[in-house]
């Protein structure tokens, strides 16, 4: 049988602890996804910091918003993604503070989003065809649907706007992580290694 190409995906990784169980998880994404063209952003690992910086802020709608390199590398990845897939921790409900600001400063105008003649705001995902998100939760399913799980609907929603409505969304959690299992996080590694496999 021969497979077809892989995709470019870019995959997206906060957590401050080598150690940590989502450590694990973003291995066993990057083995599952091993036939694919994939950049990885471990914000924590590669020393990302999350504030918007004024001289940022100044240049946001501007003609040069990207001024950190390793920002403009992040960008690259995402310019050239048909996949993006985020590994992180729900804290709070939502996204660590590092992913937040990965999104405030990588996506953009002229990486995610645009302006046309009418000075409307354009998306410029489209390119993107599937979003995954990967988390924990320290609380149950019924504790996180009262928070609103604000992780999930800022990239399963918000994001998957400047991507387009025909984006494929993926969404796989694991609840109660504070009091999980060794088999309850074997299962939830099983799972999300079917899933990526499948891409």
């Amino acid at each position: 049988m021969v497979r077809a190409p892989g995709m470019k995906i870019t995959v997206v990784h906060a957590h401050p602890s080598a150690n940590s169980f989502s450590r694990a998880v973003l291995d066993t994404v990057l083995d599952s996804l091993a036939s694919h063209d994939v950049n990885v952003c471990d914000l924590y690992a590669e020393g990302f910091q999350p504030a918007l910086t004024e001289a940022e802020h100044r240049e946001y709608l501007g003609a040069n918003p990207i001024q950190d390199p390793l920002v403009a590398r992040y960008a690259e990845y995402v310019k050239a993604a048909e996949a993006l897939v985020f590994v992180y921790p729900t804290w709070w409900s939502g996204l660590p503070a590092a992913m937040k600001g990965w999104m405030d400063r990588v996506l953009v105008q002229g990486v995610a989003f645009g302006f046309n003649d009418k000075n409307r705001i354009v998306p410029q995902l489209g390119h993107v065809r599937r979003i995954a998100g990967v988390t924990t939760y320290g609380s149950s399913r019924l504790v996180t649907a009262l928070g609103a799980d604000g992780g999930r609907r800022t990239l399963a929603r918000a994001l998957r706007i400047s991507a387009g409505w025909r984006t494929r969304t993926t969404w796989l959690g694991l609840h109660r992580m504070d009091t999980a299992t060794d088999e309850d996080r074997r299962r939830f590694l099983d799972r999300v290694r079917r899933e990526f496999e499948t891409w």
